[in-house]
This record gives structure tokens, C-alpha cells and sequence, in this order.
């Protein structure tokens, strides 16, 4: 999810939400303690240089349970962030303090933000030997195909 669609959600919605990727509620009473803009330069195992960047948003919950962060309050701080860094239109990473500190993509389900589960992947498989994958077939679409019949000396 990019910044701007996060700014439009927040001025349709009433409450502040958002769940782990195990559908638990992170707690009502939690602060966006940063927001921030983090660029990426690296060197793929391929030997490409590429360059990224993300918006991130840090979940903090304390023990201040008097407090709720409100959607406007949100966008307000998104507008700051956005005058003072130069914040692009990017995808947002959200980071969150679980058993560790865990980074997680960002969705909305038309109720609640969504923390997602983000994976590694390798940015230069044609390069590094690793086959591509092999497409998946359905039983049903291989009992349509012609395929071996006896006698075909195709065994």
C-alpha cells in the first residue's frame, strides 16, 4: 500500500486500527512513534546496484491507555513527515515490536490496517543458477491433453 492511499483511507475512516498478519488486534492504545523515509542502496547477488525506497511507520504500544491515536491526528503527522522529508509516494513498511522488532507490509481490508507478512526473494535468479519455476498443472487439464496412449512409443 502506498503513502496516498493511506492518506485517503484516513480521512474515511472513523477509528484507528490495525492487525497482525494472525488477525489479532495490535492494541487501540498504540502510537505511531515515527514516520520516516528509508533508502535502500545495494548490490544484488547478480552484481546489479539497485536503489529503493520505503515510507515506514513505527507502532509503538505503552502502557498510556488514555490515549488513542484518531485518524486525523495520523494524517497530520503524515503531512509533517511529508513537508520535512520529502516523503515520495511510496509503499509503506511498518514496523512493530513483537518477541523482536518485525517489519511488515501494509493493507487495508475496508474496516482495519492490515500488517502483512513480507518475504526475502532473489532480485537476480537468472543469474544465480536458481531455475525458474515450473509451471503448476492441473490433474483435470492433464486428462484433457492427448498425452501417452498405448502403443504411441511415447514411453
Amino acid at each position: 500500500m502506498k503513502l496516498r492511499q493511506v492518506k485517503s483511507i484516513l480521512t474515511q475512516v472513523s477509528d484507528l486500527n490495525f492487525r497482525l498478519p494472525d488477525g489479532t488486534r495490535v492494541p487501540s492504545h498504540f502510537h505511531v512513534t515515527e514516520i520516516g523515509k528509508v533508502n535502500k542502496h545495494f548490490i544484488d547477488c547478480g552484481g546489479t546496484e539497485r536503489q529503493e525506497t520505503i515510507v515506514n511507520f513505527q507502532l509503538w504500544v505503552a502502557e498510556d491507555y488514555d490515549h488513542r491515536l484518531q485518524p486525523e491526528k495520523l494524517g497530520t503527522i503524515i503531512e509533517m513527515a511529508e513537508k520535512s522529508l520529502a516523503l515520495p509516494d511510496a509503499e509503506i513498511e511498518a514496523e512493530y515490536q513483537g518477541a523482536t522488532i518485525q517489519k511488515f507490509g501494509l493493507q487495508f481490508n475496508g474496516k482495519d490496517f492490515e500488517l502483512t507478512a513480507q518475504q526475502t526473494d532473489c532480485l537476480a535468479k537468472d543469474q544465480c543458477g536458481i531455475p525458474a519455476a515450473k509451471p503448476k498443472v492441473a490433474l483435470a487439464d492433464l486428462q484433457k491433453s492427448p498425452g501417452c496412449t498405448p502403443g504411441g512409443n511415447c514411453c
